[in-house]
């Protein structure tokens, strides 16, 4: 693929929609705004961690039985012990006060699309039957960043369906080499024959 190529993906209007979208929104303008953008991504990158890491910040995040003024304090305990930034707390705050703590790994995530959109990195999705080790993930990084001529953000999942093989999604375009759709042609042309 030729850098003209991987402009055009870089350049690919970002769609965002649904809940977790309009809040990412809100906090990617917020940060731009204030300049602060790459504080704010480590921020919540060490929140989505502590998401992934804590089981009891996990079930405070999600259940509905937990009320919202003990999420409120619960929530503005662990941003305090963090330190995180104006930003970030405020954030966090309207997220607790809507009762959208939920939503809070989606819309961390949609926050990482939007600023690897805005600094013109590619991200790439792969989904594979077993999951990747790192130098499997190196390979596949070093092959896409050749493909596309820039680095290129790889997110995997591990689908058991594929069998084996993989799909990559970069932008709109999509490789599907697993096994599943192989084995789906092969009866399909077998179809055909017979």
């Amino acid at each position: 693929m030729s850098s003209e190529k991987a402009e055009n993906i870089a350049s690919e209007n970002i769609s965002l929609s649904g809940l977790a979208g309009r809040y990412a929104v809100a906090l990617f303008e917020l940060a731009d705004e204030s300049n602060s953008l790459d504080v704010v991504a480590d921020e919540v990158n060490a929140l989505s961690a502590l998401l992934d890491e804590s089981d009891e910040l996990q079930v405070l995040t999600t259940s509905p039985v937990i009320s919202r003024a003990n999420q409120a304090a619960a929530m503005g305990e662990m941003v305090k012990s963090a330190g995180f930034s104006k930003t970030v707390e405020n954030f966090i705050g309207v997220v607790t006060a809507n009762r959208r703590l939920d939503q809070l790994g989606n819309m961390i995530h949609e926050f990482n699309r939007m600023l690897s959109h805005h600094r013109g990195e590619v991200n790439a999705s792969v989904a594979t039957a077993h999951k990747l080790d790192k130098n499997q993930l190196d390979a596949l990084s070093a092959k896409l960043k050749s493909m596309v001529g820039s680095d290129v953000n790889v997110e995997t999942e591990v689908d058991k369906d594929l069998l084996g093989g993989m799909v990559v999604r970069v932008g709109s375009r999509m490789i599907d080499s697993s096994l599943k759709t192989k084995l789906a042609n092969l009866e399909a042309t077998m179809k055909e024959v017979g």
